[in-house]
């Protein structure tokens, strides 16, 4: 479904505000940097906290402004009638492909999950991109629920949340889930301390949320590990060890919201409340962080 480094990028706030012009710039500057792809409307992307008509304009601004970059558009919503008018804005607005979580408020059962999917890919005239979260969404796919969905007609990827950490057990659930799905759909890793290990056991896309702020310093890395550079892989992979740690620390969103602030990308990377920005220790690490480097 897409190549192998999709920067999934922020919807900055200004107050109650999305900052639009802080969104373009944020799609505009991945897109210049020559990754594969661009996801709008995720969770860096902030979609659940949005009104359907905030998320329609945003994603006619995010496929305007990456000219010849695909967009995957987040489609995610409490119920399945939301879902299905949202992913009609997206294809709309010209996405490329749809990212999907099973979000909801009640606990929802693998066949309501897979009821979901059989539902949006029915109606979609774009791939789905099956978006396994559970840290966000609290629904924990098993291999077997990820296999029926991916044999769906209309699914095209698998967003997968993280690989097991031996080489050799990850190449093998790698190898047996891609055994599992359909022909053709994609195996894509996200968590973004994950990308090196989840690359070389075989994902053919790294989801990724600090492409969205570092494109250049991700497209570095991917290339790298796809080349075989395991020393340039070190090198990048010690550079970047401390942000994965804020990360895990206080999550990818307020990370990636301190990094575009203080990088100057937007003006103010605001968050919807009632999440609130990365706290003041979070701030001066990545001030630290960010000093005397070539980050991009």
């Amino acid at each position: 479904m897409l190549g192998p480094l999709s920067a999934f990028v922020l919807t900055p706030f200004d107050g109650d505000a999305v900052d639009e012009r802080g969104f373009v710039a944020l799609v505009e500057r991945s897109a210049a940097a020559g990754v594969d792809s661009i996801g709008a409307l995720g969770s860096t992307g902030s979609y659940a906290y949005l009104e359907r008509s905030e998320r329609a304009r945003l994603a006619r601004a995010a496929v305007e402004a990456a000219g010849d970059v695909p967009v995957v558009v987040g489609v995610g919503a409490l119920s399945t009638r939301e879902v299905l008018a949202v992913v009609e804005d997206a294809q709309q607005a010209g996405a490329a492909g749809l990212l999907l979580a099973p979000l909801s408020y009640q606990p929802l059962t693998d066949d309501e999950v897979f009821g979901l999917y059989e539902d949006v890919t029915a109606a979609a005239s774009v791939p789905v991109c099956v978006y396994d979260n559970p840290r966000t969404t609290g629904f924990t796919f098993t291999d077997e629920l990820r296999a029926r969905v991916g044999r769906l007609p209309g699914v095209g990827s698998l967003k997968l949340p993280g690989v097991p950490a031996d080489p050799d057990a990850a190449r093998t659930w790698i190898t047996d889930l891609r055994g599992a799905v359909a022909p053709g759909v994609t195996l894509g890793v996200s968590g973004d301390a994950f990308a090196v290990r989840g690359l070389r056991a075989g994902c053919d896309t790294w989801y990724s949320v600090v492409a969205g702020v570092l494109p250049r310093t991700c497209l570095d890395l991917t290339s790298a590990v796809l080349a075989g550079d395991d020393e340039r892989v070190r090198r990048i992979e010690a550079r970047l060890e401390p942000l994965w740690s804020l990360m895990a620390a206080h999550g990818s969103l307020r990370v990636a919201a301190a990094f575009a602030e203080q990088l100057g990308v937007v003006p103010r990377a605001g968050l919807p409340r009632p999440v609130r920005d990365l706290p003041a220790e979070g701030q001066r690490a990545v001030a630290e962080l960010l000093v005397g480097g070539d980050w991009g």
